[in-house]
């Protein structure tokens, strides 16, 4: 069956391709920037902990602790965001992430003790959990079927900005005295955080919830903004009210998520199930590469690569995440027009060649005192190479595919159990990636993370059906024939 968001641009006599909305675009734009703060976190740290440890003399356990409990942390704010988003509604679960992330990089900046850091990292955890899953969810529901890729890969963009902007900070504040510059780098967070509690005000409530909670003339409003013609509006508007009668419920007004959990979990569908599956296994291995903590811990990576001077190291950094931030566009853009698996099974693919030749070279500089110079070279070209796949692959695509699958009573509940599996993941490399390393070397890691990776590509293979072009209230019908049978 053909996308009914299509349809007013293949059906009307003379019809172009339509251009991005600019209202959803706009919209789209200032939801997604709720994943800076993850990606500023994730870059700063990589710099600030050095100094952090210097300055009030913590363990490399303590480290682990301190850099992988934002992560595990964010877990329940993903578990919570999806009963939250559909009780509340979209944007003001955007409004409660950034509120939440703003008071943890408050109290991170001014701690004055190691208790006090790890506090602030556990509450801006919680609050970089609901970004990562409302951002998308919120975008997915707002995009039109022709630029619902580009759209709901704004939130891998502005997490590589974050991370760009991170480096940028460490690179810029590392000759401060080091009582004072980690506090800065991870306080000026705060910023960003409270322009997008302000910016959200301006922005569109999801139609598609408005529609769950029989609020019909209100989405029909928003529906004609993110359109490019009346037809277009109407069409999507009576897929969306065809979508939501499904409910289980007797007033769709009264809809809050309830008996999602049970029937999403303990009793699925068969294709609910594969799309469970789909979304759970992409998040995994999103998180499984070790791309977190590779970024996380690159000044670590970079010194075993025989690069010990701290400008030097922040330096090489910077140019690591404008590689990331550029391949993360380039993935954005072409999205829509190549699909979904084919860029990421390039960007696995490439993955596994990346930490194949990482750990090669970092084989070479342990067994060699000398550390050869086309060993460091290797070093850093493989770490650069690996988070540039990852950008154009596993990184956007992430975001897009686990949020566009679900039906729409299942997406906001569903979509928080794969980004919290995603959490759990992250914050349980960040906090065992050292402790791992140092007991069986750099290059042992970066070989497992080669085959994991593998591992991910077969998976995606066989089991992640392409959904460009399709509604979302067409997308579950991918899942309702084996996954692997889908043809492009």
């Amino acid at each position: 069956m053909d996308s009914l968001e299509n349809s007013s641009s293949r059906d009307v006599p003379g019809a172009r391709k339509p251009v991005l909305n600019k209202y959803a675009f706009a919209a789209a734009l200032l939801a997604s920037a709720t994943s800076i703060l993850l990606g500023y976190d994730i870059g700063v740290m990589s710099g600030a902990i050095i100094f952090i440890k210097e300055n009030i003399h913590i363990s490399t356990i303590e480290v682990e602790i301190l850099v992988g409990s934002l992560n595990v942390c964010s877990l329940f704010g993903s578990l919570l965001a999806g009963k939250t988003s559909d009780l509340i509604g979209r944007r003001l679960t955007i409004v409660l992430a950034a509120s939440t992330f703003l008071v943890g990089a408050v109290l991170m900046g001014f701690a004055p003790s190691y208790p006090f850091l790890v506090a602030g990292r556990v509450i801006a955890g919680v609050g970089v959990g609901y970004s990562l899953m409302i951002a998308p969810v919120y975008t997915t529901e707002l995009s039109p079927a022709t630029s619902r890729g580009f759209l709901t890969s704004l939130p891998e963009f502005f997490i590589t900005l974050g991370i760009l902007f991170g480096y940028l900070s460490n690179y810029i504040l590392a000759g401060l005295p080091n009582r004072i510059n980690w506090r800065i780098m991870v306080g000026i967070a705060g910023a960003p955080a409270a322009a997008i509690c302000l910016g959200v005000l301006a922005m569109p409530e999801s139609p598609r919830w408005l529609v769950m909670k029989g609020r019909y003339g209100e989405a029909k409003k928003i529906i004609q903004k993110i359109s490019h013609t009346m037809e277009e509006a109407e069409s999507r508007f009576q897929e969306i009210k065809i979508a939501a009668s499904g409910l289980d419920s007797e007033n769709s007004s009264q809809f809050s998520g309830k008996g999602v959990w049970k029937e999403l979990l303990l009793t699925p569908s068969p294709s609910l199930r594969r799309i469970l599956i789909a979304a759970v296994g992409i998040n995994f291995f999103m998180q499984a590469s070790g791309n977190d903590a590779v970024v996380y811990y690159s000044p670590q990576v970079f010194k075993a690569a025989g690069i010990h001077n701290k400008r030097h190291l922040f330096g090489i950094t910077v140019i690591m995440g404008i590689s990331k931030t550029f391949f993360v566009l380039v993935s954005a853009l072409f999205l829509d027009r190549f699909g979904r698996r084919p860029l990421l099974l390039l960007g696995t693919l490439g993955m596994v060649f990346s930490l194949v030749g990482l750990g090669l070279g970092s084989k070479f500089l342990a067994e060699n005192n000398s550390e050869p110079t086309w060993a460091m070279v290797l070093s850093i070209i493989a770490v650069c190479a690996f988070l540039s796949f990852f950008s154009i692959g596993i990184g956007p695509i992430t975001w897009v595919y686990s949020s566009e699958i679900f039906p729409m009573k299942y997406r906001a509940q569903g979509t928080s159990v794969a980004i919290s599996v995603n959490r759990l993941v992250s914050g349980g490399v960040a906090m065992s990636f050292l402790t791992i390393a140092n007991k069986i070397t750099f290059a042992r890691v970066f070989f497992i993370l080669a085959g994991i990776m593998t591992m991910a590509t077969i998976f995606f293979y066989i089991l992640l059906p392409e959904t460009k072009g399709k509604t979302l209230e067409e997308i579950e019908g991918l899942f309702e024939a084996r996954p692997s049978d889908v043809e492009n």
